[in-house]
């Protein structure tokens, strides 16, 4: 909350919320000239017809007219300025606080992989995670920097109206019957008696109902996000639930998410029309009888004029009006506190989560060690154990490993035997088991998942990742597109996409794997992790696609998954890979590759999920 006004931004927001606090003073002494005028306009209609001091029309007239620039002045001059500059802080603190969510969540240390890993992970273990980031991130944010924004105007609006409408208050002051011992101060303590016996009462009950709010404000936002999320997913496995004609299932599933939707919001409903209730009744009481009973003693003892009572009572309605601003918002403060809440939470979780071996370690052993070496001495695994959250046997263990600099090593198994997650646990990004990965130093690592999906940029920043596209010239990218089997697409390079469609959505499975390919020839890594690459490929381009690796990326080490456990050849017969890595029975072995069975050793030890 305090951040962004201790940052380097602070000058804008001090200088912003300094223009605010003047606008909201200038609010508040417009209030007592409002009163005044009110005072005015109501005795001079008053004394219209009076037989010794009559007033005439042109008064009137005049009176109004001031009265009328003063509610102009006050509105547009003031109130809508200082709108626009609260909202102009409001954006600018938003837009900061976002930009530092995002930095953190899309740091170097992958923390966005591993506090979604952690989400999944709490399922099974009951460890509280944040759900709906994105709702929080893209909602919660919003609402709590207007909120506080609101919050701050309002506090400041109270202070100041005590200031300047309780310095008239005490101004006009007159004696009282029965008060003589507080001289002519009598009637502004009765105004400040009024105002301390039904606004503190009032507020306090407010805060009750505000705090019932706040929690079903949480509850909303989770039920909402929840919903929200199920139908994005939907958007994004929409092909799948066609070809599997799930759209009865996923109906259901809707259904489900909205129940908690529909409950919530019905009790938000009836707790709305009950504060609205309480509002309404609270506003007649406080505008029409307790603004008016301090100065009605003084008027019945002619102690003070009409214009005088009538001033008076505009001042304590005003006075009752700012300090009651309190129960105006408190549902807005209520949302204040759940979306400052969420937001917080948020904030403890990527913190944590920036440290994953402690993160994870909350769900399950989390004691994989990365170290690195000499790049001539290529990859090294010891003693490493692979293990799923909650558990303590491994699914996968492996012995001391090594791989040469230079090596290519395929790496087999029955599906579900790990070998993906082997890969991963390789790259940083399994969070659970024990051993040590020794890293080959100063040598670029690319890793290509067995999932493809293509972020909304242009082709070559897709192919110039994780480098910035200025990186590469467009020469290169269009020579290793050329050599990936993509030319036609070589004049789009700058293009994010095909006649409305993204990349993503435009290319096939093959030419996703190409587009893989075409970044691995631009990037040339020095070691390379391929999880099944060719799995859309014929034959004839797998064999292909090796060839343009072997030739554009001479010395690199490659460990690749392949869905064929026979291993492509080269078009003269030679083989492209020199080892085999396989998984059975849990079980890591390295052998030379002509040792490579013609099908998998053994059955997969398979962990059913939950």
């Amino acid at each position: 909350m305090f951040a962004y006004w201790r940052s380097e931004r602070r000058q804008e927001a001090w200088g912003l919320a300094a223009i605010i606090v003047v606008l909201t003073a200038l609010s508040a002494m417009a209030s007592v000239w409002f009163a005044e005028a009110s005072g005015e306009l109501v005795s001079a209609i008053a004394f219209l017809h009076h037989p010794e001091n009559p007033t005439t029309l042109k008064t009137i007239l005049e009176s109004a007219a001031s009265l009328a620039t003063i509610v102009v002045v006050r509105e547009v001059g003031f109130t809508a300025f200082r709108h626009f500059f609260s909202t102009t802080l409001h954006r600018n603190w938003r837009a900061w606080l976002d930009r530092r969510f995002n930095e953190a969540l899309l740091d170097s240390n992958h923390t966005h992989f591993h506090l979604q890993q952690g989400a999944a992970e709490a399922v099974p273990t009951k460890i509280a995670v944040p759900d709906n980031i994105d709702q929080r991130i893209q909602e919660s944010i919003k609402g709590m920097t207007g909120g506080a924004i609101g919050l701050a105007m309002g506090v400041a609006g109270v202070a100041l109206s005590l200031l300047f409408v309780g310095g008239k208050i005490i101004e006009t002051s007159t004696e009282v019957s029965g008060l003589e011992f507080l001289g002519s101060y009598g009637s502004a303590c009765l105004t400040v008696a009024a105002v301390i016996a039904y606004v503190p009462i009032s507020t306090l009950l407010a805060a009750k109902l505000g705090e019932i709010q706040q929690r079903l404000d949480v509850s909303m936002q989770s039920a909402e996000g929840s919903y929200r999320r199920e139908l994005a997913t939907l958007l994004h496995r929409s092909f799948h639930v066609a070809a599997a004609k799930g759209e009865e299932a996923q109906k259901s599933l809707h259904r489900r998410r909205y129940v908690d939707v529909n409950r919530t919001w019905a009790n938000l409903n009836i707790l709305t029309a009950i504060y609205m209730g309480f509002e309404l009744v609270y506003n007649f009481f406080g505008s029409r009888i307790v603004a008016y009973a301090p100065g009605l003693l003084p008027y019945v003892e002619n102690r003070i004029s009409l214009q005088a009572y009538v001033t008076g009572a505009e001042l304590a309605n005003a006075i009752i009006n700012d300090c009651s601003w309190f129960i105006h918002v408190m549902p807005d403060i209520a949302r204040l506190k759940a979306n400052a809440t969420r937001i917080t939470d948020l904030a403890k979780a990527i913190e944590d989560a920036q440290q994953p071996r402690e993160f994870h370690a909350r769900t399950g052993h989390s004691e994989l060690h990365y170290e690195e070496q000499d790049a001539q001495f290529g990859l090294t695994i010891q003693h490493l154990e692979l293990m799923h959250p909650g558990d303590d046997q491994p699914f996968v263990t492996a012995g001391d490993l090594h791989f040469k600099s230079g090596e290519w090593t395929l790496l087999v198994g029955e599906s579900g035997s790990g070998k993906s997650s082997l890969l991963k646990a390789i790259n940083g990004l399994w969070p659970h088991g024990r051993g040590t990965i020794v890293m080959p130093r100063n040598v670029r690592t690319l890793y290509a998942a067995q999932e493809i999906h293509l972020p909304q940029l242009s082709l070559k920043a897709l192919m110039c990742l994780p480098d910035a596209a200025e990186a590469h010239s467009e020469a290169q990218a269009a020579a290793a597109l050329n050599a990936a089997g993509l030319a036609s697409f070589v004049s789009d390079l700058a293009e994010e996409g095909r006649d409305h469609q993204s990349w993503d959505q435009l290319l096939s499975g093959g030419q996703k794997q190409r587009l893989v390919l075409a970044r691995i020839l631009l990037l040339r890594p020095g070691f390379l992790f391929m999880d099944e690459p060719t799995s859309a490929l014929d034959c004839e381009a797998t064999v292909a696609f090796h060839q343009a690796i072997r030739d554009h990326c001479r010395g690199a080490t490659v460990i690749t998954v392949m869905h064929d456990a026979t291993p492509p050849k080269s078009a003269s017969g030679e083989e492209f890979y020199d080892s085999v890595l396989t998984i059975a029975d849990g079980g890591v072995t390295k052998t030379p590759l002509a040792d490579l069975p013609t099908r998998p050793v053994g059955p997969a030890r398979v962990k059913p999920r939950p």
